[in-house]
């Protein structure tokens, strides 16, 4: 824009520092908790990190969307607590420390002592907890630090212990066997949700085994499995009762083989091909009770008299394999529950489990003893081998669950856990959550609905050392159970005071009484998997409800909370399950739900392929409110993923920030020019916006628009929409208003004028910063420091607030109906859309805006229309340069045709096989009767009736059939559907010698701009002829003499003059406009 301030000199990233240190100077945060004391309270749950890691763009985008929410919560009137809080327990920490300590076994760490190897957890907690605060504040967040909470304090986990205490109590926590992921490389359970994060595609063995039929000599069944090394532990076959079974004679063996009829290919390549002969054919329920031989012995004793057979279940399908599932009912959930159900199992009988918890063989599978499960495949492969039981051996690729922590491949194995009920409070969970707003919907309609239908009860405990232990105080057999719901319960149960530290080292030695008078119950060894940690935070962080006790009357549920689309299936979901026990409601009322920023290439975002640019780097190099705008104006706000560049980031800063601060600068020098030129101070005088001009009224008018458009979308959480609007509503400000009112700005058409135009600017920027503040903290805090020197006492009053030092204790601005103006806001959209069409005519053309034209044509049949383009006929001749400005709604004397075009998307599926006679009908059509379609609504086309908006009616300009008075112009048409310009393009040579003169006076204001001159600042301009052979520049200079003197304000002086007066210049520059080449310099004037 070239009436503004040149802010490529300003370098963002700068100016957020300085703000970052005025608000530590100020105490902003704490000052504005202060201002907003007593007002409605608006909670926020803020899921905390682990500070194990530094904070990467997933963070920053959560932190942002938090941080603008909870910004425009308390603009709008409310209270809102902000403090960080820390996840500390844990596996995340304890996979560091073993690995710092080379821990490969729960042993080592037994043999270290629990106490030492806490501590060492305990002291990696917080390793970068100052890098944290440090991005999160450069960040632009606000959030209280110094009031933290970390769940290993004592007060989280005395109020974990509460919420564990109430669900049992209400008899909803019970111990199990069940079969349960786990991870071989943390040595613990997985809960289904967590072995749902992180799969990856691995090749297994894929093996088909004979197993051989009891009572005939060449019978065998044939099963399939990926896991060979559950084959030790199988306890029986399984079939589909309803599938159909062949019993076939392999040629090559000479064995017959049962297996399902349609999976003849785990066989044979080719069935067709293959030499077998069919023997019979049974349905899978006539095979159940078949006994077989086992592969192994390893249980036989224990199990021989109820295992070893066939047994039926639909689960089993004839998708892949052969249709017989081996069961080894202690490494597969439907293994173990077709095994109960079948009497192969008992309630008091073990589940055949043979390995330790780091995933290696134990007794009584001796012959793979301390072998870890997945490198044993080959070694009973081999086996299978030397029994005459392996009958085709591949590999397959598939996707499989890994540990999200360890990237170990998870087994599934038989664990005697601790569990939550869920599945009895399923449909309570999908009542609560359809209560809730979720943006997006989808997210919860589907993937979040989905879960929880098919949600599972919740393995809560953990084989592990760091973390809160779960208070279940048991004998050996579990037949007494005292579970303890407080420090205080804990101390009179135990006798021991004072407890200052909940952790194993310290709890796991206290015993308490029985209280059946049966000696001493001990603590049971598991602590709380950290997501029931993390879902108990609500009550935790406040430590609830041993303090606070007001927590569910004024700060239940959320207003709001946010994290990504994976928290579907951790803290979002464990929120609710608690939530819903002990309240029987969700535990918030508005959430946001964020998709994953992946690199720019679409892969995750990896340290070590370094593909993508560090999170510091892009806020030392663009600033915080760059990152901001362009992370909440992307997909991944929509739960979407986002390919993260950096010429996005780049590019918010070159369409939004720049145009809006040189409008702001603008607004800056003319003030300053203001008060040199005309004595007027702006900060003493009243700042009523004017109505008398009809920009001023549609600039006040589309402010009012955003800030209600804002409002709008901000109640109902659509971050993502609200970008658009402020580029609409930047463009709208720099490309339309400042634009075309700068002459007034500047004073050219009166002080009045003047006045009222800078009022209205300053209005306009001023309610922007206020509406922008929560999203662009830092460029709105730095003009408003400017801005907030004109502010008035009665503007302040209107504010309502004691302090105004900071924009973030100003309240976001009301909508003001009284500026609302359809017909003004209309009339320049008609105004702004001929200026567009000409634009591109002169573009099209080849001719420059500063060189004029003699007429611009707008046909319309609208008298409105030509009304309103009428009112704002100036603006447009101005912008588009052009001397005359004809409307009118004579479409015959300038030669305006009709012509329609088929719009295929509505009418293929109507037409069909009719599509193309229309298609070339309408190329028939005369343009009267086309005009005459759009009165009637319709248009018959060889028979067939169109509705007018099924066609795309186009006006078009025919040269043929113009007016003859018209016919020594040299019209250029363009239009849209609504209107149609035409756009004299025949240059005269005075039109061409004007647009010499305005090329020279746009390059005198480059030189000035280049010299970082301001508006006000006064110089002489010296002009020297270097090539001019046909004399054009002398000439333009004396016929434009008089146009160049009036918008420069002065005259430019010969080059001569400057040697004569012995003037030196601080800038000179040589110049080529055409063929005419010239030196430009600038001195200051001499002080008489």
């Amino acid at each position: 824009m070239s009436t503004t301030q040149d802010s490529s000199q300003v370098f963002f990233p700068a100016e957020e520092e300085k703000i970052i240190q005025f608000w530590r100077d100020i105490d902003a945060f704490q000052t504005s908790l202060k201002l907003s004391k007593g007002k409605k309270h608006f909670t926020f749950y803020d899921g905390p990190p682990f500070a194990t890691g530094l904070p990467h763009y997933g963070h920053l985008l959560s932190g942002t969307i938090k941080d603008i929410i909870t910004r425009y919560a308390h603009n709008t009137g409310h209270y809102v607590e902000r403090r960080f809080g820390w996840d500390c327990h844990g596996l995340p920490v304890e996979y560091e420390i073993d690995k710092t300590l080379n821990i490969r076994f729960r042993q080592d760490v037994l043999e270290m002592g629990i106490d030492k190897y806490n501590e060492a957890c305990r002291s990696i907690v917080m390793r970068y907890s100052s890098e944290w605060r440090k991005t999160v504040e450069r960040s632009g967040r606000w959030i209280d630090f110094d009031n933290d909470y970390k769940t290993m304090n004592i007060t989280c986990m005395e109020s974990v212990w509460w919420v564990f205490k109430q669900l049992f109590d209400k008899g909803q926590v019970y111990r199990g066997v069940k079969i349960m992921p786990y991870t071989t490389g943390c040595k613990t359970p997985l809960s289904n949700f967590e072995a749902s994060q992180s799969y990856k595609d691995l090749s297994d063995p894929a093996v088909v085994v004979s197993f051989k039929v009891i009572g005939k000599d060449n019978l065998y069944l044939l099963a399939w499995t990926t896991t060979p090394w559950t084959l030790p532990s199988n306890l029986a076959l399984c079939v589909n009762p309803d599938l159909v079974y062949l019993t076939i004679l392999d040629a090559e063996s000479g064995k017959q083989f049962i297996l399902s009829e349609n999976r003849l290919t785990s066989l044979y390549k080719d069935p067709k091909k293959a030499k077998f002969e069919i023997i019979s054919k049974a349905k899978g329920s006539e095979l159940v009770g078949i006994k077989y031989e086992p592969l192994y012995d390893f249980f036989y004793n224990e199990y021989s008299e109820r295992a070893y057979r066939v047994l039926s279940d639909s689960y089993v399908t004839d998708e892949d394999g052969t249709g017989i599932v081996h069961q080894a009912p202690g490494f597969g959930e439907d293994d173990y529950r077709v095994c109960m159900a079948h009497g192969v199992l008992t309630l008091d009988s073990d589940v055949p489990c043979p390995i330790d918890e780091d995933g290696r063989f134990i007794a009584p599978v001796t012959d793979f003893i301390n072998t870890y499960v997945k490198d044993a495949d080959k070694d009973i492969i081999k086996s299978l081998k030397e029994k005459s039981a392996l009958v085709r051996q591949g590999t397959i690729v598939h996707s499989y669950p890994i540990c999200w922590r360890s990237d170990v491949p998870l087994i599934y194995r038989a664990i005697p856990s601790w569990f939550v009920r869920v599945t009895n409070i399923q449909q309570k969970l999908l009542e609560a959550n359809e209560k809730t707003l979720w943006v997006p919907s989808h997210v919860k309609e589907r993937r979040f609905a989905n879960w929880l239908a098919n949600a599972r009860d919740w393995n809560i405990s953990r084989s592990r050392f760091w973390g809160t232990p779960i208070p279940l105080w048991t004998n050996e057999d579990f037949t007494e159970i005292v579970c303890v719901g407080s420090v205080e319960e804990l101390e009179k149960l135990s006798g021991v005071s004072p407890i200052t530290d909940l952790h194993r080292e310290t709890i796991d030695k206290l015993t308490i009484p029985s209280p059946s008078g049966n000696g001493v119950l001990k603590r049971i060894d598991e602590v709380f998997d950290c997501w029931f940690e993390s879902g108990s935070m609500p009550y935790s962080q406040s430590h609830y409800p041993f303090e606070n006790k007001d927590l569910l009357e004024n700060k239940f549920p959320a207003d709001f909370i946010s994290e990504g689309i994976d928290q579907t299936r951790g803290w979002f979901y464990t929120l609710l399950v608690l939530s819903v026990h002990l309240n029987g409601v969700a535990p918030w009322k508005n959430l946001i739900c964020t998709g994953l920023v992946l690199a720019a290439d679409g892969k995750k975002m990896s340290k070590r392929l370094k593909n993508y640019p560090d999170p510091t780097l892009i806020l030392s190099k663009y600033g915080a409110d760059a990152l901001r705008l362009y992370l909440i104006n992307s997909p991944v706000v929509y739960a979407e993923q986002l390919r993260f560049k950096e010429e996005g980031v780049r590019e918010i800063i070159s369409r939004i920030f720049l145009p809006w601060y040189n409008a702001y600068k603008f607004f800056l020098s003319q003030v300053e020019s203001l008060k040199k030129d005309d004595g007027i101070d702006f900060a003493s005088i009243p700042h009523h916006v004017s109505k008398s001009n009809i920009m001023d009224r549609w600039i006040m008018a589309s402010t009012q628009s955003l800030i209600k458009y804002v409002r709008q979308e901000m109640d109902q959480y659509r971050l993502y929409t609200v970008v658009p609007g402020l580029l609409k509503m930047v463009d709208q400000l720099t490309n339309w208003y400042v634009r075309f009112n700068r002459k007034r700005l500047k004073g050219e058409n009166g002080v009045d004028n003047r006045l009222d135009s800078l009022r209205t600017l300053f209005v306009v920027l001023l309610d922007m910063c206020r509406i922008m503040a929560p999203f662009t903290p830092f460029i709105t805090e730095t003009m408003f420091q400017s801005l907030r020197n004109f502010v008035s006492a009665h503007t302040v009053e209107r504010w309502e607030v004691s302090d105004y030092r900071s924009i973030h204790f100003v309240p976001f601005p009301e909508v003001e109906a009284e500026y609302f103006d359809t017909a003004i806001v209309r009339a320049v959209q008609r105004m702004q859309t001929v200026i567009e069409l000409g634009r591109f005519i002169r573009e099209k053309n080849g001719i420059s805006l500063k060189t004029p034209l003699n007429e611009l044509a707008v046909i319309h049949t609208n008298p409105e229309y030509l009304d309103d383009v009428n009112r704002l006929s100036s603006y447009i001749k101005d912008e588009l340069n052009v001397r005359n400005l004809t409307l009118t709604s004579d479409e015959n004397k300038y030669g305006v045709g009709y012509k329609a075009e088929a719009d295929f998307k509505k009418l293929g599926m109507r037409l069909r096989k009719d599509m193309p006679k229309v298609k070339k009908g309408l190329e028939t059509i005369s343009s009267s009767a086309i005009k005459e379609a759009l009165s009637s609504g319709e248009l018959v086309v060889d028979g067939i009736p169109l509705k007018s908006d099924e066609i795309n009616i186009v006006r078009f300009f025919d040269k043929l059939n113009i007016s003859a008075d018209l016919s020594e112009t040299s019209y250029e048409s363009h239009g849209d559907k609504d209107v149609l310009i035409l756009l004299d393009v025949n240059l005269s040579p005075d039109l061409i010698d004007e647009g010499f003169a305005r090329e020279v006076i746009n390059r005198i204001q480059r030189l000035r701009k280049k010299a970082g001159l301001q508006a006000v600042d006064s110089v002489n301009y010296y002009l020297k002829h270097l090539l001019d052979e046909q004399g054009h520049l002398s000439r333009i200079l004396e016929s434009q003499k008089a146009f160049l003197e009036k918008t420069l304000k002065q005259p430019i002086f010969a080059w001569e003059q400057k040697e004569k007066s012995n003037d030196q210049c601080f800038i000179e520059e040589d110049q080529e406009v055409g063929e005419c080449k010239f030196l430009l310099g600038l001195s200051r004037p001499r002080a008489d």
